[in-house]
């Protein structure tokens, strides 16, 4: 494979025939001027396009800023077969799609709609009987749960839901033998099923990745009124000007569209993502959104800047605070391998806790997420630095988010 790039940030992204509307850029300057080692950020281009020639990931792009700022941008490989990956491909983002749902809840919040103590139940009444499945003595026992699943647990991660890949477990049996990764049910219907499901756990008890941003996009749709893609349009996408998101993009953007390899280059498994040019009946606020680079790096400044963006105030900088810290109590067990060891989780971000312990750098208080296609981002308030890597190598995701964070982190002076 060869490996192509479209640009530094010393140069400008290449122009793209498209009828969409054109996301503003970000300020730009010269690494060294932003504390940022122009050779390192040289050694991260070379390591990357080496992943590449070796048949790793199609292609990447990698933004990285600090004072608010781009430092380095640049499309490495391959978008397609027949395309070089470019600054402004699409991308499937996925989970990447639960920071920005999240802030939208909050925002519902800082309007006084609703607490983060609110019973699930009070807007979905669906959950009000929902029950805790115990397994024992080889069969699924049901009982109450301690406590009603409140907001704030949709929000960490605590609720008791899951996701049917979390695990192979009898409550997880249920979610893999349902219509609930369908793109063609409503909103409404997809929490309904999921409410027809038992608990994984005692709502507050254990940390368990799961579908409860899909719940929280619900909520937000019965509070607004509105669709969940037409709120996050009105309140998040249009204000940061963020023109390249959404739940499906236009058939004019098909020569833009980042796609994973047929394969997967170390298992030989069948690779099969959902297509970007088709509007899906369920809006999913856990993994829906495709976006851009550039796009995703404008909602990360907001973030950066206490919640605001050229003059519109998205979130509240104390509301954006109580999000980027751990809500994880020392009782609450932590399941799965998401959560890197030193980190925690906050209201729809992971959270570093500790400087050490975790096999990859960074600063106490840096908060991120990543989404199952291989893209993430990060924001490190203590260096005042932001990245986004956009790739679509569902297999290699790991790899890649821990090589782009030792090679950023390299970076920094």
């Amino acid at each position: 494979m060869t490996t192509t790039a479209t640009a530094t940030a010393t140069a400008p992204a290449a122009p793209q025939a498209t009828t969409a509307p054109q996301t503003p850029p970000l300020p730009e300057a010269r690494p060294e001027t932003l504390g940022l080692s122009r050779p390192r950020l040289q050694a991260m281009s070379d390591a990357f396009k080496r992943e590449i020639d070796k048949g790793t990931v199609p292609g990447v792009t990698v933004l990285v800023a600090r004072h608010g700022q781009i430092g380095w941008f640049e499309a490495l490989g391959r978008q397609s077969p027949t395309a070089p990956m470019a600054r402004n491909s699409i991308f499937r983002v996925f989970s990447m799609t639960k920071p920005i749902v999240s802030v939208g809840i909050m925002a519902l919040v800082e309007d006084g709609h609703l607490l983060l103590s609110d019973a699930v139940a009070k807007f979905i009444p669906e959950f009000a009987n929902q029950k805790v499945g115990v397994v024992g003595s080889g069969k699924l026992e049901l009982v109450p749960p301690k406590r009603p699943m409140t907001v704030q647990d949709l929000l960490r991660h605590t609720s008791g839901l899951t996701y049917e890949h979390q695990g192979d477990g009898p409550v997880h049996k249920l979610y893999q033998e349902s219509r609930v990764r369908s793109r063609k049910i409503t909103n409404a219907e997809h929490a309904a099923l999921v409410a027809s499901f038992p608990l994984v756990c005692h709502p507050g008890d254990e940390f368990n990745y799961s579908r409860s941003t899909d719940i929280l996009g619900r909520i937000i749709e019965v509070v607004s009124g509105k669709s969940l893609g037409a709120f996050l349009s009105d309140r998040i996408l249009a204000p940061l000007q963020m023109a390249e998101t959404g739940f499906a993009t236009s058939e004019a953007n098909a020569g833009r569209l980042a796609e994973p390899f047929a394969a997967d280059p170390w298992t030989g498994d069948k690779v099969v993502l959902f297509n970007m040019l088709e509007q899906p009946v369920m809006e999913s606020g856990g993994g829906g959104l495709v976006s851009t680079t550039m796009d995703y790096a404008r909602f990360c400044v907001m973030l950066r800047n206490g919640g605001t963006l050229d003059g519109n105030r998205i979130i509240g900088r104390k509301t954006l605070e109580l999000m980027a810290a751990d809500h994880l109590e020392p009782h609450v067990v932590t399941n799965g391998t998401l959560l890197s060891p030193g980190h925690g989780f906050g209201l729809g971000f992971a959270v570093r806790r500790e400087a050490g312990i975790a096999p990859f750098p960074g600063s106490v208080g840096q908060y991120f997420w990543s989404g199952i296609a291989g893209t993430f981002f990060w924001i490190d308030p203590k260096e005042d630095l932001f990245a986004v890597f956009m790739s679509q190598g569902p297999g290699q995701r790991d790899y890649t988010r821990t090589l782009v964070r030792d090679l950023v982190y390299a970076a920094v002076d």
